[in-house]
């Protein structure tokens, strides 16, 4: 990931309130002045004046953790989570040395548009300022090989192990966002097998395989137990884990996912996409999954998000989706299982999800002893991408009360 040098500034009077403190505009203003700064100190403030564009703000939303006054110190750092052709998505935190509290953090999608206001590529200059495009060699992943796959992992940080599981038809990247967020965590986010980076098996998909994968992997990089983290299919094979593995668990997140098997009609419906995929390719099956896996707020207002999903889904191995729709129409029903779910559980759904919608989250959630339940407003059933900074927080916090 690439990183803007941290700058230390000091809030003025002005910045603030009729409360005495700083609000969501006085924060962005703190935001834009840490950035010029870190520009200041390396390429330039006039960097996109001399290639003439300019960083125009599509999107900004700034999560307030405490309370801010004139006179307090702030240290800012500033990161690239994507980078595109045209678009740039930054996250900023602001942290108070004094006692060392992370009182803001922000995402800014900015668009770079020309002299006339539309979207203009970047130079070389902007594009080795601001690293390599999403998608591309960002960061070199380990490659792990588990009984019959080789499965691609990206492993950062120290910490408490948290294990992302990605949903269909996507792969690890559908977690980046989460993923920067929790620094003080060992993050370990593969792409299962048939998907991403990793290895095409010619067979072997079915849940128990990718739960079994996963716990092979925990192996390899010497992990006893991790706090599993799964979105949609991802939450079925964390329910996979709960009934083969339980005592590999420190705790589990179950996102925008659900417990029962699929009905008839709904297997009949796995079969006819796969026989899309194997006939059209990848692109015909994001045609038809888009549409209900994003929100129409997503849709309407957030066209980079959209365009993320799709790429995600049209590089994905053929092959690797055929054998994951198999394994989503043969599943088990978990209900059963809720019961058995002896560790601490988050229960997190997009409240426009159409796929997995809310009141059946909180079936879920009611169906396991003291689960917690949140519902994340303006997202579908790809909350993470969706509303990143609102499900950073509640993974977050749900994180930080396991000691």
């Amino acid at each position: 990931m690439t990183t803007l040098p941290a700058v230390e500034l000091t809030v003025y009077p002005y910045e603030c309130d009729a409360a005495g403190h700083l609000n969501e505009a006085s924060f962005l203003t703190v935001f834009e002045r840490a950035r010029w700064d870190a520009l200041a100190r390396g390429p330039g403030m006039d960097i996109f004046r001399r290639h003439g564009v300019w960083p125009a703000v599509r999107r900004a939303t700034v999560d307030y953790r405490a309370a801010v006054y004139p006179g307090d110190v702030l240290r800012i750092e500033t990161q690239v989570l994507a980078r595109g052709t045209t678009s740039l998505t930054l996250r900023q935190t602001a942290t108070r040395p004094a006692d060392d509290t992370l009182v803001a953090e922000a995402e800014i999608v900015f668009v770079m548009t020309d002299r006339v206001g539309r979207p203009a590529p970047m130079s070389d200059e902007l594009a080795q300022l601001f690293g390599p495009r999403t998608g591309s060699a960002a960061r070199e992943l380990q490659r792990v090989s588990v009984p019959g796959v080789e499965l691609a992992v990206d492993v950062r940080g120290d910490g408490l192990p948290v294990l992302f599981v990605h949903g269909f038809p996507l792969d690890r990247t559908m977690w980046r966002h989460q993923i920067a967020g929790l620094s003080r965590c060992r993050r370990i986010a593969p792409d299962l097998r048939g998907a991403g980076a990793s290895s095409v098996p010619a067979d072997g998909y079915a849940i128990a395989h990718y739960a079994d994968d996963l716990v092979a992997l925990l192996d390899a990089l010497g992990v006893r137990q991790a706090v599993a983290c799964g979105l949609s299919m991802g939450g079925y094979i964390v329910l996979e884990l709960v009934r083969r593995h339980a005592d590999r668990l420190k705790a589990v997140v179950l996102a925008d996912t659900k417990a029962e098997a699929d009905s008839p009609e709904a297997r009949r419906g796995r079969d006819e996409l796969a026989s899309v995929a194997a006939r059209d390719g990848a692109g015909a099956v994001a045609d038809r999954l888009l549409p209900r896996l994003l929100s129409p707020a997503t849709h309407a207002a957030q066209p980079e998000v959209v365009r993320q999903v799709r790429e995600m889904i049209e590089r994905q191995p053929v092959p690797g989706i055929v054998g994951a729709l198999a394994a989503l129409r043969d599943r088990p029903d978990s209900t059963p299982t809720l019961g058995a779910v002896r560790v601490p559980t988050l229960v997190l759904v997009g409240g426009d999800d159409a796929i997995t919608p809310p009141a059946t989250a909180a079936a879920m959630a009611a169906g396991i002893t003291g689960a917690q339940y949140v519902v994340i407003p303006a997202a579908g059933h790809l909350a993470p991408l969706e509303q990143p900074l609102a499900v950073a927080r509640a993974l977050g916090d749900f994180v930080g009360s396991l000691g």
